[in-house]
């Protein structure tokens, strides 16, 4: 959508995290992180130089990511400014280039480290102060689309710690999905698909940036307490970094005609079912996302909650639509809706979710609807899964989705419905970009 945008006369910028390529690729396996060759450029070779752009869009990109190594923007400015701050982040793998399972902080809590970097260094202000500078470079007249992404909040925990005065860790409530009792957290996954149990007990790690020396079974309450309080402060500082960028907007006399859109890719367990991280675990710990929409207050839309399901891929119709060039037949999603009425007009009923892995050599696949009230995830079959298991959870009386119903007699044809309708929209889906 960034190309549709520039192609009409928009400005466009990237700054912050893209994801557009594993960063965590240190034999260059996956494609965009080869070392060029042949007269192809890749990413890798690509911001190398410093280069900003133009990509998939963009005509200006300033990358970062969690940490300051590599050769993104935000580690070139690191180097450059501040070398002797570089090695006050926690290292995302060890000497061997496995996923770092080294503890820190008070309770040795997975990925956790004081970090002593001043915060004006951190990636959350830089990536502030650069989208400031992108935006106050523009003339007063001129149409812009700029993606602001910050790094956090995720792993690792190391905020700056200066910060870290803002809240005692010992002072954070237990998560409401985190059963404090040990047995209880384990009945809760021996209900689930195998995998869930597999993962806790350290004999399956199916996510790439999930340390597989770390067993979950090992996290302790107080693990649980500072890990959230270090995610609650990165969050803070976004929260405040965000503030200055829209003040930049308001004070170049944008405000009244800038929709300001906010969310994130993904979710975090934070301690839910006594586990860390992410992974093929269609929960809402991982699914349920933040998304504000303020439209430009030119627009005269009044405030509303859309409580109907909506997904990430309905952003890029949302873009289009503001910018005035309608509907796009290669874009899955639509627009998103301005309250529960449209929504319905519209037909926001359902939200299909999909994970394909293959990590360590085995495979993992799951496709989810979200429909009526209700989560339900088939499991395709492979080297973990039989194709028999699969997850159905009430959102109404089970909001922590701690309670499996796949098998509950009663629901069957509740259970058949959705998975007709997931195959159904899935294969509609798919056969569009065939």
């Amino acid at each position: 959508v960034a190309a549709d945008l520039l192609r009409h006369g928009y400005r466009t910028a990237l700054v912050g995290k893209a994801h557009f390529e594993p960063f965590m690729d240190p034999f260059g396996r996956f494609t965009e992180n080869n070392v060029a060759r042949s007269g192809e450029e890749t990413l890798a070779s690509r911001w190398a130089d410093g280069t900003l752009g133009p990509h998939r869009g963009f005509e200006h990109l300033e990358l970062a990511t969690h940490g300051a190594v590599g050769s993104l923007h935000y580690a070139r400015w690191m180097l450059t400014n501040h070398p002797e701050a570089i090695g006050m982040y926690y290292s995302a793998v060890d000497g061997d280039f496995n996923v770092n399972a080294a503890g820190g902080g008070d309770t040795d809590a997975p990925q956790v480290k004081v970090n002593e970097i001043p915060r004006d260094w951190y990636h959350t202000d830089w990536v502030a102060d650069r989208a400031i500078a992108w935006l106050d470079g523009l003339a007063a007249d001129e149409d812009w689309f700029c993606w602001v992404s910050f790094p956090d909040p995720h792993h690792p925990w190391d905020p700056p710690q200066s910060e870290m005065g803002r809240i005692d860790w010992r002072d954070v409530p237990l998560p409401a999905g985190y059963p404090a009792d040990r047995a209880a957290r384990e009945r809760i996954l021996d209900a689930k698909p195998r995998h869930w149990r597999q993962w806790y007990d350290g004999t399956l790690v199916s996510n790439y940036e999930a340390p597989r020396e770390w067993v979950p079974a090992t996290l302790t309450d107080d693990q649980v307490r500072e890990v959230n309080a270090r995610n609650a402060v990165e969050c803070e500082l976004i929260d405040e970094a965000l503030g200055r960028v829209l003040a930049a907007v308001e004070r170049r006399g944008w405000g009244d005609d800038t929709d300001v859109i906010f969310t994130t890719d993904h979710g975090e367990l934070q301690g839910d079912f006594g586990l860390l991280f992410k992974g093929p675990y269609h929960v809402d710990a991982l699914m349920r996302l933040p998304l504000v929409w303020r439209p430009a207050p030119s627009a005269g839309i009044s405030p509303a909650t859309v409580t109907r399901p909506v997904g990430l891929v309905d952003l890029a119709p949302t873009f289009r639509s503001i910018a005035g060039l309608g509907p796009d037949e290669r874009m899955q999603g639509t627009a998103l809706p301005v309250d529960d009425g449209d929504a319905d007009a519209r037909g926001f009923e359902r939200v299909l979710t999909e994970w394909d892995s293959e990590l360590f050599g085995i495979g993992v696949h799951l496709r989810t609807i979200t429909r009526d009230g209700w989560v339900c995830t088939a499991y395709w079959p492979g080297a973990v899964h039989d194709g028999t298991e699969g997850e159905l959870y009430d959102l109404v009386h089970d909001p922590l989705q701690q309670h499996n119903r796949w098998d509950d007699p009663e629901l069957a044809g509740l259970r058949s419905d959705l998975l007709a309708d997931l195959d159904r929209k899935s294969t509609r889906l798919n056969s569009s970009h065939t």
